[in-house]
């Protein structure tokens, strides 16, 4: 049952994302005009015209929304242009990496979801995100798709499991390999050693390592980012844990590296007090954990589950105070990220960091997934010697999209994004694209 705690709490700002509400809005006004409530079904005629009239209200409204993003591609990168229609409707929405199709999107996902023949229900935030979900995997399905990259919890496997052999997903990813896309594993999860990570994602990493229709280097297309982006692992089918860890002097950007490292404590030393801040006053049982590139707190035993108005409230007071002071930015970068620069940038910046709600602690990690991501773009785009693979080349599949507290809202900022809700939804988003890229070869 949905108390009104539950819906009051689903209004909060912080939880919602503003550019599907905005369509959701859209699409209540022909469910209103056209739904057929008073009925019953078996009223024949009248549920099926209304299920006809409320499905090409339905597409005409996302028709006309592809073509305000269209719009809003031609503009976002030049700043001198007047601002575009939808940028104004919704501040927030994009960067857009490519055109979405949400009409055939549409089109397919009233097909599995009966959208349209709904009475009662009106279409729902989810209903849109699977739209969102169903035009991005159209987009990249033109043969543009080189790197593929996944969050771990929730996204791969259940919260705070492993990646057993057993998993339904395996068998997915090692088809993006076969198919030469490029896959990166960008956690939360900050390890210092290779052992760890194989805990975590032994199942996938011994599949790979036993794959006889996957050559040398497509067994070498995939990479583990720890910590946001603090720690690169690459396979390595001779190492015990069949990973390998990359020295960060290799794979650090230009921009990452003019981080100074007294910088990086500082930060972490207001996180920290920030957090013990947090502990005292709402009387919190956590306990605080300091890593080299990461500080958190976590539950004092494993039993002890803490609220998770606790927790987002923990997360956007140390995100304010570190916001508010020199040493600390989450502010998004800029659309040309993703290219190389020369040399450090001529003046200091604030460290970008992430304070995020993991579900039952909360951590603050030096940098974010858009910089991880973007490692993984650098990463595999110099080992092909074509420059970093590009934004709209790039997918990256996430749980956490709301805009406070969760950790794959960066990652729109560099490439092309897909919000699952569960592993399970992972699983059928690559089956949907495993069957676009079938249809396209035929």
């Amino acid at each position: 049952m949905t108390t009104r705690y539950r819906v009051e709490y689903a209004l909060k700002t912080h939880r919602r994302d503003q550019f599907i509400e905005w369509l959701k809005g859209l699409l209540a006004v022909p469910f209103v005009l056209y739904s057929q409530p008073n009925g019953v079904f078996g009223d024949g005629p009248s549920v099926t015209q209304m299920a006809e009239e409320a499905h090409r209200r339905y597409a005409e409204i996302m028709r006309d929304v592809e073509l305000m993003i269209d719009d809003q591609i031609t503009r976002q990168s030049n700043d001198k242009m007047f601002p575009s229609k939808l940028r104004m409707l919704v501040p927030t929405a994009g960067p857009f990496f490519t055109r979405l199709p949400l009409e055939a999107a549409f089109k397919y996902q009233d097909r599995k979801r009966s959208i349209s023949s709904r009475r009662f229900v009106a279409p729902s935030f989810n209903d849109v995100r699977q739209i969102l979900n169903s035009a991005q995997i159209m987009a990249v399905n033109n043969g543009t798709l080189q790197l593929a990259t996944f969050d771990g919890d929730v996204t791969l496997y259940d919260d705070g499991e492993s990646l057993l052999p057993s998993n339904p997903v395996i068998p997915r990813l090692l088809d993006l390999l076969r198919k030469n896309i490029k896959i990166g594993i960008v956690t939360a999860a900050g390890y210092l050693t290779a052992d760890r990570y194989y805990e975590r994602l032994h199942g996938l990493l011994e599949a790979i390592a036993t794959a006889e229709d996957l050559d040398p280097i497509q067994k070498q297309n995939i990479v583990i980012m720890g910590g946001e982006a603090n720690y690169l692992f690459e396979f390595s089918p001779s190492s015990p844990h069949r990973l390998a860890p990359v020295p960060r002097e290799e794979w650090l950007t230009p921009e990452m590296a003019s981080w100074s490292e007294s910088d990086i404590q500082n930060l972490l030393d207001v996180a920290e007090s920030a957090l013990r801040d947090c502990i005292k006053s709402m009387n919190l049982p956590a306990l605080v954990v300091r890593k080299d590139r990461a500080v958190g707190i976590i539950p004092k035993t494993p039993d002890i589950r803490i609220g998770r108005e606790s927790l987002e409230e923990t997360v956007l007071v140390v995100q304010r105070i570190l916001e508010l002071t020199y040493i600390g930015s989450t502010t998004e970068r800029p659309l040309n990220r993703s290219v190389a620069q020369n040399g450090p940038p001529s003046s200091p910046r604030p460290v970008p960091f992430c304070a995020f709600n993991g579900g039952r602690d909360v951590f603050v990690d030096i940098g974010d997934k858009s910089w991880g991501v973007t490692v993984c773009q650098q990463w595999f785009g110099r080992k092909g010697g074509n420059g970093a693979i590009r934004g709209e080349n790039t997918l990256h599949v996430g749980d956490q999209f709301l805009s406070a507290g969760s950790n794959d809202f960066k990652a729109r900022s560099v490439g092309t994004t897909a919000w699952i809700a569960s592993p399970a939804e992972t699983v059928e988003l690559l089956d949907e694209l495993a069957d676009l890229m079938q249809k396209k070869l035929s």
